[in-house]
């Protein structure tokens, strides 16, 4: 039969122009299993997946992933408890909002006892990650914080040589499953940190900066040439900058730059994440937003230098406090969304339970109900940015056009479903072949 021309499926975000580089238009031909266009037929276009980085880390479901009941090891990586009750919900909230995870690679806790790291555990939890559709990074391989006691024991020759060894033992283990990785965490201070003395502080003092990420690059590059390495930083100051620039002359391939957002202080607002995102974009590499919060309780004074000095013993999120973070997280979003640099954001804890200094910056309340925050940041991801289930019909030849959000889509008539992908802004054609005659 004779079908008249329809507009685009498409979604809301799709018709704004201002955000066209998150979103393209693809004519899309659906055919039989035979390879016959399917015309004049009634179909669903539904969305999959974004192609966006959405990222929260599932440090909280290591024990589960494990099959550890209340009792067993918890397994409190860095300061994150491990939820028994409930946690098959926060399971279920974790993956209505979140494509990718990232999980602890802590040297110190992934390895206390030299030889014995505790990598079957967290390859378990990464592939109980992977076989939910999520994609998983490791955080992080070099870091001076949270380092094994016996490094100590070293000479600076051997713990160069120990920590290339651990990061071609990781990095080679978890290939295909953790291709992402924080290769370097926190260099510009590294070589100056004086809370504890550890071996990696000692190794960039001796080293440098520079030789010191290209080490750690170099290694993991070595053990997995397809994998995406990340330089990430909490000083966004000109100093890390200056490192990024010398790192690049050095010959470092950096695939992505890893920015930190820590906003327990009170949120930065968009005029200074804009400015970051401008100041770092110029080295036309990728920016991910790596450790993003913001508090739904009382802010930490401004005083406060070093987050981890701010020490109390309660923090409770507060009725205020929800509502100002929702409001300033579907702001952050939005303005991170709207930059054309940025590729990935990770938000730093889904639920209050154990947060990184008992800080209520969690989407999800202690006792596993959902807070304002994980609402307003639904309506962006399943909402706003999403292309809802749609109804429409094919023409004399079989198409039909579909705009919305790049990523993962599906196309399906009479109970038979093809897969089919918006890749990259603006107009592109695909066809979709049904996987059963309809």
């Amino acid at each position: 039969m004779s079908v008249t021309h329809r507009e685009p499926v498409s979604s809301p975000a799709a018709r704004d122009g201002r955000l066209a580089h998150r979103s393209g238009e693809t004519v899309l031909t659906v055919r039989t299993p035979d390879g016959r266009p399917l015309a004049g037929a009634e179909v669903l276009v539904e969305q999959r997946r974004h192609a966006f980085t959405f990222g929260c880390i599932g440090f909280d479901f290591i024990p589960h992933a494990n099959g550890e009941g209340p009792g067993e090891r918890t397994g409190s990586f860095f300061g994150r408890a491990a939820p028994h009750e409930g946690v098959e919900q926060l399971a279920a909230d974790w993956f209505e909002l979140f494509n990718t995870t990232t999980l602890p690679f802590y040297w110190g806790e992934f390895e206390p006892v030299r030889g014995r790291p505790d990598t079957e555990r967290l390859l378990r939890t990464a592939r109980w990650f992977a076989e939910r559709g999520a994609a998983v990074k490791g955080h992080p391989l070099t870091w001076h914080t949270a380092t094994p006691g016996w490094l100590l024991e070293l000479t600076d020759e051997e713990v160069l040589a120990a920590l290339r060894a651990r990061i071609r033992r990781e990095v080679t283990a978890f290939a295909g499953v953790v291709d992402t990785w924080d290769a370097v965490n926190e260099a510009v201070i590294m070589p100056d940190y004086d809370k504890q003395d550890n071996g990696i502080t000692r190794l960039s003092r001796s080293l440098g900066r520079v030789a010191t990420v290209r080490a750690a690059f170099e290694e993991a590059r070595a053990a997995n040439p397809g994998a995406t390495l990340l330089l990430n930083d909490f000083n966004l100051s000109p100093d890390y900058e200056r490192l990024v620039q010398e790192c690049l002359e050095a010959g470092v391939r950096i695939d992505a730059l890893g920015l930190q957002s820590h906003m327990h202080k009170g949120y930065w607002g968009e005029e200074r994440t804009l400015e970051v995102l401008e100041r770092f974009a110029r080295f036309g590499l990728p920016l991910h937003l790596t450790e993003n919060t913001l508090v739904s309780g009382d802010l930490m004074p401004a005083s406060v230098g070093d987050l981890n000095d701010h020490q109390v013993p309660s923090w409770p999120s507060t009725p205020e406090g929800e509502q100002r973070q929702a409001d300033e997280l579907a702001r952050h979003y939005r303005t991170l969304w709207s930059h054309p640099a940025v590729q990935a954001v990770n938000y730093w804890g889904l639920s209050d339970a154990g947060a990184w200094l008992g800080a209520p910056v969690g989407l999800v309340r202690a006792d596993g109900t959902r807070k304002p925050s994980y609402e307003a940041l639904h309506g962006l991801v399943k909402g706003e940015w999403w292309l809802p289930p749609t109804t429409t019909a094919t023409d004399e030849q079989g198409r039909v056009a579909v705009r919305g959000s790049l990523g993962g889509y599906a196309v399906c008539a009479a109970g038979a479903t093809a897969a089919f992908a918006i890749p990259a802004p603006g107009a592109s054609t695909a066809d979709a072949t049904l996987t059963t005659a309809p």
